[in-house]
């Protein structure tokens, strides 16, 4: 029997912050809602999310009076709500947490992905709440393989650095509802801007187990990363 087998263990629901407006992507409506092959990244995304089966609803976290946002009410069969964000991703992610359902208990763990991540596998998704449940929270992340360099403000080579044990935060993360709402209300009250989910748990004393994922589950950045994640989707 395996952890996605054990009892007890419910489907989670999933917060996706879609409040940003993704200013370096540099396109006239936020990065979100550019299009990928017909259909708005964003939607990509939901319904990547919305197949796992053990994914049970999606919490979309929008900009107030966000425009571009098709009002879906289902997506796959999973319930779709939303709520209004904030300008910071830790901000929009705890507006999610708030306004999930009673039904999710403050122990329940929770996920949250980055909108601009349509190329994340399902089979992640499973290992990650297999392997983070027994751990008390995870992240799925991808060790470093490349040489890595400091640089100067000159763009000079200043040392290169061990890559040893150095990991790069992907997306989902995992953590138990009433925790994360904690650890991202002491940073808010700190003054700190964390940059993900597992930063904000490291503050308050966690320490997330690291779960490998795949190299293909990339965030759309640039105009090259969604050329990428195109060909990415149609390779299936």
């Amino acid at each position: 029997m395996t952890g996605i087998d054990r009892p007890g263990i419910d489907r989670l629901w999933c917060v996706v912050p879609a409040a940003g407006r993704g200013a370096r992507f540099g396109a006239e409506r936020p990065k979100q809602y550019v299009e990928l092959d017909g259909e708005p990244l964003l939607i990509w995304t939901l319904r990547r999310l919305a197949a796992t089966q053990r994914i049970a609803g999606l919490m979309v976290v929008l900009a107030v009076d966000d425009p571009h946002w098709p009002k879906l009410e289902s997506i796959a069969g999973k319930p779709v709500l939303t709520a209004s964000g904030a300008a910071e991703r830790s901000g929009s992610v705890l507006a999610g947490l708030h306004a999930l359902p009673e039904s999710v208990s403050e122990d329940a763990f929770v996920l949250v992905h980055d909108a601009a991540r349509p190329c994340v596998l399902a089979g992640d998704i499973e290992r990650l709440i297999e392997y983070g449940v027994p751990a008390g929270g995870a992240l799925l992340a991808a060790p470093l393989r490349d040489t890595l360099k400091l640089g100067d403000r000159a763009a000079r080579v200043v040392a290169t650095e061990p890559r040893e044990a150095r990991w790069r935060a992907l997306t989902p993360q995992m953590f138990r509802r009433g925790e994360l709402t904690m650890a991202l209300e002491q940073a808010e009250r700190d003054g700190v801007a964390v940059t993900d989910e597992a930063m904000a748990m490291e503050r308050i004393g966690h320490r997330p187990l690291l779960v490998e994922g795949a190299e293909s589950n990339i965030k759309v950045t640039t105009a090259a990363d969604l050329a990428l994640a195109e060909f990415l989707l149609k390779q299936g």
